[in-house]
């Protein structure tokens, strides 16, 4: 079956780093894109970057020029490189795959910015 888990997350002061990683399987990852969200307390959960199969990026302006998304199909892994991180990052983070008509979710990393 799909699954995708998350790793990478953690506690980081205001201007640091974190690479999280998507880690997938259960279906054929090259070709597919893939996407991160987050969901912060209290608010609903919104989408932070996306990867095409073809390797085309987006983001949300929030992050943008801070976070980066990446692949690896050798390794069925997305990544998602996040520098200058702000308290507002704060959130938990899900990686997501759209197969068919079903959405995937992995549980889940959260990451927490103090400042």
């Amino acid at each position: 079956q799909v699954q995708l888990v998350e790793s990478g997350g953690g506690l980081v002061q205001t201007g640091g780093s974190l690479r999280l990683s998507c880690a997938a399987s259960g279906f054929i990852f090259s070709g597919n894109a893939m996407n991160w969200y987050r969901q912060a307390p209290g608010k609903q959960r919104e989408w932070v970057a996306g990867l095409a199969g073809g390797a085309a990026t987006s983001y949300a302006d929030s992050v943008k020029g801070r976070f980066t998304i990446s692949r690896d199909n050798a390794k069925n892994t997305v990544y998602l490189q996040m520098n200058n991180l702000r308290p507002e990052d704060t959130a938990v983070y899900y990686c997501r795959v759209f197969l068919g008509s079903s959405h995937y979710w992995g549980q889940g990393t959260q990451v927490t910015v103090s400042s």
